[in-house]
């Protein structure tokens, strides 16, 4: 088992976080909101001339690993196109999102993508997306979705659309964390930084532990999905459920820490905190996510990080 990712994607992350940085960074994403129809234009190019859509996640593990480190770099400036799902995409389709329910929906808002999506069975369907219940500031870009089915080809897929969308999730939890402590550096209180209160320190460090174990669990589903393990499926899940369950810590954390100002728009924060509530919330929130997974793995439980070496 080997958990690192490679040199060359490590690489492409970092080339792909600079040019969304110089391509605005945060205000990319406060654009996007002013004008939905021009999301493409924001970000598309950019990751375009990186090169990007030409990887091939499906078939080079390094690829894979690459399209990983690129979601990281995306969620970290909030970038407010479904790059995780582009990547997770099918033959025949532009993207891929997994939904649930009998409401379904998706970020995709003011998007011209041919869509396919998947459910926790494996079924595939073609995405027609319906008028927003709100502008996109009020909807981070969610609009309700049709899913026309077309068979039940996709649960080979079903490992890799859960999969990306978490790292993308971490990339949003490197940047809060980065927040919150660049903001207790230079804030004051009773004479003192905000950094120097032991209370403070010990709520980064639980936030820190939450981060850095999602990280673990997003590079152990890598390489569960690498190896064609028959856990992939489950193996995503709880990195799912954990990068949830991390959410909720690092967010308030941050916010806490922020206090009012995190929640204005001249924070970063704010807008970061909004546009990661799609990926927590869609297509399950905490406790259906976990429902699913129970479902899966029923009494046997996960293999894990830790299980016999004889079966990784």
């Amino acid at each position: 088992m080997h958990l690192e990712l490679a040199d060359e994607a490590i690489e492409f992350g970092s080339q792909a976080l600079r040019a969304l940085g110089a391509a605005g960074g945060d205000d990319i994403v406060c654009a996007a909101e002013i004008e939905p129809a021009n999301r493409s234009a924001l970000v598309d190019p950019v990751l375009s001339r990186l090169g990007a859509w030409e990887l091939a996640p499906r078939r080079d593990p390094v690829e894979l690993e690459a399209a990983a480190a690129l979601c990281r770099s995306a969620g970290y400036w909030a970038t407010p196109y479904p790059v995780a799902e582009r990547l997770a995409r099918p033959d025949g389709a532009d993207a891929l999102v997994v939904v649930a329910g009998p409401q379904p929906a998706a970020a995709i808002g003011g998007l011209t993508l041919r869509i396919v999506a998947i459910d926790p069975a494996g079924q595939r369907g073609s995405v027609t997306a319906l008028p927003a219940r709100g502008t996109a500031r009020e909807t981070a870009f969610v609009t309700p979705i049709a899913v026309r089915p077309t068979g039940p080809d996709g649960l080979d897929d079903l490992a890799l659309a859960v999969t990306l969308p978490c790292w993308t999730l971490l990339g949003m939890l490197d940047r809060a964390l980065e927040l919150a402590r660049d903001h207790v550096l230079v804030r004051e209180q009773f004479g003192r930084r905000l950094a120097e209160f032991q209370s403070v320190q010990f709520q980064l460090t639980d936030a820190e532990v939450e981060r850095k174990g999602v990280e673990m669990l997003a590079r152990y589903a890598l390489w569960s999905i690498q190896a064609g393990r028959p856990d992939a499926v489950a193996d995503a899940l709880a990195l799912r459920l954990a990068a949830l369950e991390a959410a909720d810590i690092v967010f308030r954390v941050a916010h806490q820490l922020h206090g009012a100002l995190g929640f204005c728009d001249e924070a970063p924060l704010s807008w970061l905190s909004r546009h990661s509530l799609p990926l927590r919330r869609l297509p399950l929130g905490v406790t259906g996510t976990e429902d699913l997974l129970v479902r899966r793995i029923g009494t046997r439980g996960l293999a894990g990080l830790f299980s016999d070496p004889q079966g990784a």
